[in-house]
């Protein structure tokens, strides 16, 4: 099993803990694992991105080539398309459709959604709207993302969603519900629009 992750938002939406509850779980799983630094201004509003890579055999570097990343998961649409040429022709696209409008020149949101949808590969959802549905604040939106993203992940669903529990355990019960809640409405709504096997 190999899988090389790109991880990319704006500061403020929750990158880092997407990273460590799939963290958590490949741990679980005896995977092995390597996490690049974050690169970009990590403060509230700037570009983050983070590589992210497992692997059941051990890994030599923490860096994705350019065209061999399998999947990137984004919180922001124009961030997923700044590490699109990262991304091998079967890789994963999952990423809200929803911009964080940090720049007054940002693009035309339909041509960013447009060439994300020319990808044969990707989830576009409105995480905002799925966690207020699933009865999760905005801030678990990251779940939501986290939970569309599982299919493509290799890493069963209730390995997934235990290393939620364990991440988020010392913040509450009810916060682990509601978390939980978000990663099962993505999970939902990726299996649901795409049939995605998982």
């Amino acid at each position: 099993m190999k899988k090389d992750i790109i991880l990319a938002g704006v500061g403020g939406q929750g990158i880092l803990s997407i990273a460590t509850v799939i963290g958590e779980a490949a741990l679980q799983e005896g995977l092995y694992l390597k996490q690049a630094e974050v690169h970009g201004m990590s403060q509230r509003g700037g570009d983050v991105q983070s590589n992210l890579r497992l692997s059941s055999e051990p890994i030599m570097s923490d860096l994705i080539p350019k065209g061999g990343a399998d999947l990137i998961i984004s919180l922001e649409p124009m961030e997923a398309l700044r590490y699109i040429e990262y991304l091998s022709p079967e890789g994963w696209i999952v990423s809200s459709c929803v911009p964080f409008l940090n720049i007054p020149d940002y693009p035309d949101l339909e041509a960013v959604l447009a060439r994300i949808r020319a990808h044969k590969n990707h989830v576009l959802l409105d995480v905002d709207a799925l966690a207020k549905e699933a009865g999760a604040p905005s801030q678990a939106a990251n779940m939501v993302l986290l939970g569309a993203a599982i299919p493509m992940l290799g890493i069963e669903y209730d390995k997934m969603t235990a290393g939620v529990a364990r991440i988020f355990a010392r913040k509450g019960e009810a916060v682990v519900k509601t978390n939980l809640a978000a990663v099962e409405a993505g999970f939902r709504h990726s299996k649901r629009s795409h049939l995605v096997e998982s």
